[in-house]
């Protein structure tokens, strides 16, 4: 058997490394090897760990649908509590993640001020969001963790999905923004960011939510 250190792992910008029959505690090693400072992001379930590399084009779309649902929760008047791409586990569930974006909205309240989130008694964010590279390692994490409402970014086009018995399945409705069309206003934002850039498409988006309060 190899034994490899993770200095001597390189993952090339836009794709993922899977680390397989990996314990609890050999995880646990891993993250605090990996520090807090990177660009990296991890998912772990039940054994299989991935690492990804995020992309410059991933990172710009996900921080512009971060500003999306910022824009619309704050002239909407909804408090959110935003904590990122914040590592989120727990062993009792073997799993793990870091999402693109996360918010906690309709649990906000209760995550007010923490700097620090352990999910043996806080509750798993309201609405994440992920970019392009989608895996089964992911999508099983973010369900044995319990997140509620989860939207996939994906070769242009934004799904969004509810927790239903430990499953996702598709909806076009999002349960934390029943009455607003949602898919509409992503696609157009990032259409519009394109061809005018970020900010003018953000600015324009907040004055067409506006007219809406």
């Amino acid at each position: 058997m190899v034994t490899l250190q993770l200095q001597q792992l390189d993952v090339p910008v836009g794709q993922r490394l899977l680390v397989r029959n990996l314990d609890w505690q050999q995880f646990e090693r891993i993250l605090e090897e990996l520090g807090e400072t990177r660009s990296s992001r991890i998912a772990y379930s039940h054994g299989t760990l991935e690492i990804r590399m995020p992309s410059p084009e991933h990172e710009v779309d996900k921080e512009l649908i971060g500003d999306l649902v910022k824009i619309v929760l704050d002239e909407f008047e909804m408090d959110c509590e935003c904590f990122g791409s914040t590592t989120f586990k727990q062993e009792a569930m073997e799993s793990g993640i870091e999402p693109d974006q996360c918010f906690y909205i309709q649990n906000q309240e209760e995550m007010r001020g923490k700097r620090r989130i352990d999910l043996t008694v806080d509750p798993p964010p309201d609405l994440t969001i992920e970019v392009d590279v989608t895996s089964k390692t992911q999508l099983e994490a973010y369900a044995a963790l319990g997140v509620p409402e989860l939207w996939l970014y994906e070769k242009g086009r934004l799904n969004i999905y509810v927790l239903d018995e430990d499953q996702y399945r598709s909806t076009a409705v999002s349960p934390t923004f029943p009455n607003l069309p949602i898919l509409e206003w992503v696609a157009r934002v990032i259409e519009q960011s394109l061809a005018v850039g970020r900010s003018p498409a953000l600015r324009a988006f907040r004055k067409q939510v506006r007219q809406m309060t």
